[in-house]
């Protein structure tokens, strides 16, 4: 009885006929609506998130069985923080904070994806995404948060295993993002501002000159992006 497995990254609860889901389908035989619908029940609670989804088939009697697994970490962050996208300069410009008790619950999520051996060496490997994303935890810089993870500060909650937040918590996290929020806006208008005077300055030249004018002046790469899109080379003949 040989199988075939069809292995996908779908947005939960969004699964589709159109690539790469169907065009993958196509050829094995198999009733691609009910493909859909089931990927789509069984990921709706990650809504808004990219899920990676494995159908099984046998190719003998053409039936089906769907594996879920877990979003990448960097989903399940951007939803605990509720944030579209992470920082595109997440040394200068933090977007979220999470709490203790949030990277318990993605490091439990996630425990047979990470590296670590124990519950407290996992949350340090998700602080670490958090880090490259720009999204402090417990109202601290990353680094100094698992300094603190390393002196023993969080030892009780870890064990604890606790993953909910109290409504205080929740309304704490709220103020924080504002705030946050607001601090970000700030430097993009900042940033937007200095990167439309180098366009001016470099008028009438080449968008890679203009690119390497606003990388050599440390304007962020998602600015660069909008200003100065990177132009795509013309296809081949």
């Amino acid at each position: 009885m040989a199988k075939e497995t069809v292995e996908v990254l779908i947005s939960g609860g969004k699964a589709t006929a159109a690539p790469p889901l169907g065009p993958a389908l196509g050829p094995k035989g198999v009733n691609i609506g009910k493909v859909i619908a089931e990927i789509n029940k069984k990921t709706a609670s990650f809504a808004g998130m990219q899920v990676p989804v494995k159908v099984i088939i046998d190719t003998d009697t053409k039936e089906f069985s769907i594996k879920i697994g877990t979003p990448p970490a960097a989903e399940l962050i951007k939803k605990e923080a509720g944030i579209a996208k992470a920082s595109g300069s997440p040394k200068s410009d933090l977007v979220a904070d999470l709490k203790i008790e949030q990277l318990i619950k993605i490091a439990a999520m996630k425990e047979d994806a990470l590296l670590g051996n124990d519950a407290k060496a996992r949350v340090k490997e998700i602080a670490g995404t958090c880090r490259s994303m720009g999204i402090m935890v417990e109202e601290k810089r990353v680094a100094e948060f698992i300094k603190e993870v390393n002196e023993g500060k969080y030892d009780a909650q870890i064990k604890s295993g606790k993953t909910e937040l109290t409504d205080e918590e929740r309304k704490e996290m709220a103020v924080k993002k504002a705030e946050l929020l607001k601090h970000h806006e700030e430097l993009r208008t900042k940033w937007l501002a200095k990167a439309n005077t180098i366009l001016d300055q470099n008028k009438g030249k080449e968008n890679k000159t203009i690119r390497k004018a606003l990388q050599a002046n440390e304007v962020p790469e998602e600015i660069i992006n909008e200003v100065a899109p990177e132009e795509k080379e013309a296809p081949k003949n």
